[in-house]
């Protein structure tokens, strides 16, 4: 369950931050790139911050 939240939420984090780039200014490009490097740094160090906020504040479990 976990993890079909946390797909979702990056997913839309992605789309809304292409969205803004487009339409609104080019800087929001770096949005874009601080969540790459959040999922790349997750995929090496087995933490995420995400992860870590939707167990604590939303109760959710893996």
């Amino acid at each position: 369950m976990l993890n079909k939240y946390f797909r979702t939420i990056v997913g839309t984090f992605i789309l809304l931050s292409i969205v803004l780039t487009v339409y609104i200014n080019h800087n929001w490009i770096w949005f874009t790139v601080f969540i790459g490097l959040n999922l790349i740094q997750s995929a090496f160090t087995k933490w995420c911050l995400l992860e870590t906020i939707l167990i604590k504040v939303f109760k959710l479990k893996d």
